[in-house]
C-alpha cells in the first residue's frame, strides 16, 4: 500500500539516485504547504481571522522556494546549496506582511525542507538548521515599511540564516574542519553557498524596475 502511494507521488531516477514529484505529488506538496502554514499561523496565537491572501501568497512563496531548491545551481558535499533565489521568496513574505507572518512562513518552509531532504546528527541540530534558520529569513519583515526595505530586509534575513548555520557548523560539524580553526572553517564554508546566492539576488534587486514591480505586487497583496 505504501509503495503504491509512493509510486503515485514520486518518480524515481534510479541511475541518478534522485526523486521527483509527479503531478499528483506536486498537488499533494502544495496541500501540505498550505496546511502547514495555516497550522503554524493558528498555533502562533493569532486571534484574527486568517487572511486568504496571506495564506495564498505565503503558500506560493514556499512552493517556489521548494521548486528552486530542487533545481540547484550547485550543491556542496557537506550540506548547503546555491539555489535560484530560494531565500528571496521567504524574505519576500516578510516584506509583504511583516515579521510575524514572515517568520511563520520561514519556519513552515524549514520543516518542509527537512521532510524533503532530512539530515540530522542530533535532535537539536535540525531545529537550528531548518525551522530556526529559515524562520530567520522572515526577519526581512523588520524593514517592510522602510525605503529599500526589500534589500535591507533580505540582508537581515539572510544574515540570520547564516548565523544559524555557522553555529551548527561550529557545534555539530567541527570534525570536517580537518584541523583548521573550526570558527573560520564554519564561517567560510557557510559563506561559500549563502553569499553567492545573496549577491546574485541583490544585483537583481538593485534594478529599479524590479523593485517597482515588487512594490506593485506588495500593493496587490495588501489590498482588501
Amino acid at each position: 500500500m505504501v509503495k503504491k502511494i509512493f509510486d503515485i507521488l514520486i518518480v524515481t531516477d534510479v541511475e541518478g539516485g534522485s526523486y521527483y514529484p509527479t503531478r499528483a505529488g506536486n498537488l499533494a506538496l502544495l496541500i501540505i504547504i498550505i496546511l502547514l502554514f495555516v497550522a503554524l499561523l493558528a498555533l502562533s496565537g493569532n486571534k484574527a481571522k486568517l487572511n486568504a491572501k496571506q495564506v495564498a501568497f505565503s503558500s506560493v512563496a514556499m512552493t517556489l522556494a521548494v521548486v528552486t531548491s530542487v533545481f540547484t545551481v550547485y550543491e556542496f558535499p557537506f550540506g548547503g546549496s546555491i539555489t535560484l533565489f530560494r531565500m528571496f521568496f521567504i524574505c519576500f513574505i516578510g516584506y509583504l506582511y511583516g515579521t510575524k507572518v514572515g517568520i511563520i512562513t520561514g519556519v513552515a518552509y524549514g520543516i518542509l525542507d527537512f521532510i524533503l531532504k532530512p539530515y540530522a546528527v542530533t535532535l537539536i541540530q535540525p531545529l537550528l538548521d531548518y525551522p530556526i534558520a529559515f524562520g530567520c529569513l522572515g526577519l526581512a519583515g523588520v524593514f517592510s515599511k522602510s525605503k529599500y526595505g526589500i534589500i535591507k530586509g533580505y540582508l537581515l534575513g539572510v544574515g540570520g540564516r547564516y548565523i544559524c548555520h555557522v553555529l551548527t557548523g561550529i557545534i555539530y560539524f567541527n570534525e570536517y574542519a580537518g584541523g583548521k580553526n573550526v570558527i573560520v572553517y564554519s564561517l567560510t564554508y557557510n559563506a561559500s553557498y549563502i553569499v553567492p546566492e545573496a549577491i546574485l539576488t541583490l544585483l537583481i534587486l538593485a534594478i529599479p524596475e524590479v523593485r517597482h514591480g515588487l512594490a506593485h505586487i506588495k500593493k496587490m497583496a495588501l489590498e482588501g
